[in-house]
């Protein structure tokens, strides 16, 4: 039986034991996957020892993915673009390095049908590696305009310079916000960790305009809440990116893509 597992600290909330044996059976594939806590400290380590053991594959979530990127000997061009990686293949060649983040947001939104990116005017709330990781694939949908907003100004505009070859992106500060209005707004922050939402407008939507939190929970999150408190036409966590990714990793080990909505009606009746 081949072996995976999800790497990262901490690690007992992960649903991804549970959503990778869904694609197992799916598939008809023969594999186990568990969650591993490793230290903070030796990440490497710890991804050594388990390739000793035999591991096929490795999903890598907070806070190791920049760890995982610099440990990778080859990489997909999104994972080189993100400068992160979420995903780990074991080849004869070394490991090889992708990031599944991006295309697993984007898949999650088209499922939706009131997410039209196309044309549309987004907001991303945040400039860390959550957000840089699905930058391009955003881009990649030919938005109006692609908006990035931060507390720390300077880190959204520096990020928007990056990615300006890419699509009509900028990026500033939260206080420069006043007066505008988006058609999406993508919480990438980690303010939800603390039950708290960044400081926003409150007539920051335009009108049936969505909010779409990366995090998820098994209620609604700080953010689908603001969302619903502000007129937003639909709201959605990232219970659905997790699982959109999740198959895109699946299928790079596997070469099998399994069906993601069958997994998340299973984990989110009627979602």
């Amino acid at each position: 039986m081949d072996r995976y597992a999800v790497i990262g600290n901490p690690i007992g909330h992960s649903k991804s034991p549970q959503i990778h044996s869904l694609f197992a059976r799916q598939t008809g594939q023969d594999l186990s996957y568990e969650a591993i806590l490793a230290p903070t400290d030796d990440f490497a380590g710890t991804l050594r020892r388990l390739m000793t053991q035999g591991y096929r594959g490795f999903s890598i979530t907070v806070p190791f993915k920049h760890e995982a990127f610099e440990l990778a000997g080859r990489l997909s061009e999104r994972a080189r673009r993100a400068g992160a990686v979420n995903t780990l293949k074991v080849t004869p060649e070394g490991l090889f390095g992708d990031n599944t983040d991006g295309v697993g947001l984007v898949g999650d939104l088209k499922r939706n049908p009131g997410a039209a990116l196309a044309g549309a005017r987004i907001l991303l709330l945040g400039a860390g590696g959550a957000v840089r990781g699905v930058l391009a694939p955003l881009l990649a949908e030919h938005p109006e305009s692609l908006h990035i907003a931060n507390r720390t100004a300077e880190k959204a505009s520096a990020l928007a310079r990056d990615f300006a070859d890419l699509g009509p992106v900028s990026g500033g500060g939260l206080d420069g916000l006043a007066g505008r209005h988006f058609d999406l707004v993508i919480n990438g922050t980690a303010a939800g960790l603390n039950d708290q939402v960044p400081d926003l407008p409150k007539d920051l939507l335009a009108p049936g305009g969505g909010c779409y939190d990366m995090m998820y929970g098994d209620s609604p999150t700080a953010f689908v809440r603001w969302g619903q408190a502000h007129g937003a036409g639909w709201t959605r966590d990232g219970l659905g990116m997790l699982v959109e990714q999740a198959a895109e990793a699946f299928a790079l080990w596997r070469g099998r893509r399994p069906d993601a909505a069958l997994v998340m009606a299973a984990l989110r009746p009627g979602s």
